[in-house]
Formats: C-alpha cells, structure tokens, sequence
C-alpha cells in the first residue's frame, strides 16, 4: 500500500493586515485643535488688553484724592533757645477751605529739612502759647491766634493762626535752612495740606 498522506489542512484565509475602516472617523487632534484655531489673533487680544490699560490709567487719574484746601506760611519768626541748642519757631499760617464740605484739623506737623538732616515737630499746644511768648517775647512779635487740631474751617471760609515748633538745631542752622514744611492733616479727607516756604 503505497503510503497514504495524510490529508493536507486547508489554509486558513489571509487576514488582511490593515484594519477595516469604519463609517466615521475620529481624529483627536480636531477635537483640541491648535491656539491658532481655537483663540483670537493675537493682534486683537492686543488691542483690548491696551485699551483696557488705557481705561484703568483714567479712572485712576480721575478718581485720585484731591486736597480741598490750599494755604501758606505768611511768616516764621525764631529764636535760639538758650544752653539748648534748639530753635523755636512760630510760623503764621493761613489756610482757605475750597471745598463742598468742613475742613476739620487732626493734627499739625512740621518738618524742617537743613543742607544734611531733616527734624520733625509736632505743633505746640495753644494751651503752652502764653507761657512761650512770657519766656521768648520775640515769638510774639508777628503771633496770631494759636491754630489748633480740631479747629473746623467751613466751605469757602478761611482760618489764620499761629503754630509753634522747636528743632535741635542752631539758629544759624535754622536761618539757613534749605525748607520748612508743615503738613495739616483732616479729618475725613485722604489728602494732607502740604505747606512749604
């Protein structure tokens, strides 16, 4: 008997080796697209960011405090305090209210800048005038009514008076002075009066 082979398997059909493409397709990256497609030109967001700015820096400009009184120094007359080396000074000050409601003073302060230091002074009591004008009668040459905190100013009105400050300098010092400035503080309002001569 010849030799029976044995009978041959039949082969499997080939499988194909790309998948079958189905009805739709899905491409992810359509899905998040790119800053190009999904965001405005970049010239434009430039554009409102600058004009945004530009809004703000007005607001800002329109919106700053403003001071609602104006003044002066209308004169400063001192005198060496004696085995001190201090200056006393009383500075005449007037002070105009251009503003829509009452001006009321907290506080008063002085500062005196020289060539090299600057010195700060808070303003004396009204209460310690007399006793100043007794022991330095030169302070009172050119004294008004002390002008002191809580004094109320009303709109369009105006107020004079006298402060008295000391600073550890000698007078030649004080004489030469490079500024003195005295800062009013009010009440209610953000913006000090800054006076200088």
């Amino acid at each position: 008997m010849p030799e029976e082979k044995p009978p041959v398997p039949p082969t499997p059909p080939s499988t194909p080796t790309t998948p079958p493409e189905s009805g739709t397709s899905f491409d992810i990256s359509e899905e998040y697209g790119t800053a190009a497609k999904n965001l405005p030109p970049t010239k434009v967001v430039a554009i409102g960011i600058g004009l945004i700015v530009v809004i703000a820096v007005i607001v800002s400009l329109v919106q700053r405090p403003q001071g609602s009184a104006s003044g002066s120094i209308d004169d400063v007359t001192s005198i060496e305090m004696p085995n001190q080396n201090a200056v006393m000074a009383a500075l005449a000050i007037s002070i105009k209210n251009h503003g829509k409601k009452p001006f009321y003073i907290h506080n008063i302060q002085a500062d005196l800048e020289t060539g090299s230091d600057k010195f700060t002074d808070e303003a004396a009591s009204g209460v310690d005038f007399e006793r100043y004008f007794q022991a330095f009668p030169a302070l009172k040459e050119h004294a008004l009514a002390p002008l002191k905190p809580e004094t109320m100013i009303e709109p369009g009105g105006e107020a004079k008076g006298t402060i008295i400050v000391s600073f550890p300098v000698t007078a030649d010092a004080f004489a030469n002075r490079k500024s003195i400035k005295v800062t009013i503080r009010p009440y209610d309002q953000p913006v000090p009066l800054v006076l200088t001569k």
